[in-house]
């Protein structure tokens, strides 16, 4: 990876932004850093590794976000992320869900600053890889601006340079995950603070950013923009990052060639086994907002079912070229 980190990435999102959604968004842009779902440090250390944590090569530049709380296990998490080829291992600090919490990772350890400092002097320790840490501006009532001050100060002074501040606080009984995603109010000027005060750190800003333009606002006052929801609900946002935010020399990919680079991929999951859903779910929303989206979602949803292949997706594709030519389908 790059010494300088992405201005753009993917949040990590459960059952989302598993490895096909990833291989996809990398035929949409290349410069944006993915990120995997929050993987639970003991799922890592005594579960299906390869099952969890196998990525091809074209998801790169790609983070692993791990969830846990004993910095030993943490360390050893970090070790395996660098020997698998992650760019970097973040920590979840932001998930209010009541299981996280019952592990006592998450949100609910923003109330445990030195805690977390010391899960990532560990995994520092343990690892070449960047160690970032995903986090809330606060929770429940400890939600000043100088608790959360306190808090990326305690961590940095563990070695952490990286920060991703969701910009609303979580509150850890009484709303459900997806509440926590919504109902709490976004307030981007503590951010905007955090970086003021703090401009030695590298502040990613996360929470309902939805279009190219906030985002660009956004990094105009800090130094990277994180997308969640609407980077899966509208995929094609991200295919002018590369140009606009990476500074590279290259035009937006068309969504048919997307769609098509997708065929050779598909034909090697399917034919090891994998329902065709598991990866056209993650593909509904390519043509949103464009004629003849309707028709592209249901006949993806409708005809991806066992022993389907790309034949499904390149029929949906000819479905989509009658519409533009006005025909009937």
């Amino acid at each position: 990876m790059n010494s300088v980190p992405s201005r753009i990435s993917v949040a990590p999102m459960m059952d989302r932004t598993d490895r096909h959604f990833r291989y996809f968004m990398r035929l949409i842009t290349r410069y944006t850093l993915l990120y995997t779902e929050m993987v639970t440090s003991a799922a890592i250390l005594y579960g299906d590794r390869n099952h969890l944590l196998g990525f091809s090569p074209e998801e790169k530049p790609l983070a692993l976000q791990v969830g846990g709380d004993q910095p030993q296990d943490l360390a050893t998490c970090a070790q395996i992320a660098e020997e698998m080829g992650y760019d970097e291992i973040n920590l979840n600090v932001g998930c209010p869900s009541g299981r996280v919490q019952a592990g006592n990772f998450g949100a609910c350890l923003m109330l445990q600053p030195q805690r977390v400092a010391d899960c990532v002097a560990a995994m520092r320790q343990a690892t070449k890889l960047p160690v970032t840490v995903k986090h809330r501006i606060g929770v429940d009532s400890c939600d000043r601006y100088e608790d959360l001050a306190h808090f990326v100060q305690v961590v940095a002074e563990a070695g952490c340079q990286r920060f991703t501040v969701h910009a609303r606080k979580a509150w850890l009984q009484g709303l459900s995950p997806k509440e926590n995603r919504n109902v709490p109010p976004l307030r981007y000027e503590d951010v905007y603070r955090l970086k003021r005060d703090c401009p030695h750190l590298w502040i990613e800003i996360n929470g309902g950013i939805t279009t190219s333009d906030q985002a660009q606002g956004h990094l105009q006052v800090v130094d990277a923009v994180m997308i969640g929801r609407a980077a899966y609900d509208t995929p094609y946002l991200l295919a002018t990052v590369d140009r606009e935010i990476g500074h590279q020399s290259v035009s937006p990919p068309e969504r048919h060639n997307i769609a098509m680079a997708m065929l050779p991929y598909i034909e090697h999951w399917t034919c090891k086994g994998l329902k065709l859903n598991a990866i056209t779910r993650h593909m509904l929303q390519l043509y949103h907002g464009q004629p003849g989206s309707r028709i592209w979602k249901r006949y993806l949803t409708e005809n991806s079912r066992a022993g389907a292949g790309p034949e499904v997706v390149e029929t949906a594709l000819v479905k989509l070229a009658d519409v533009s030519l006005g025909c009937a389908v």
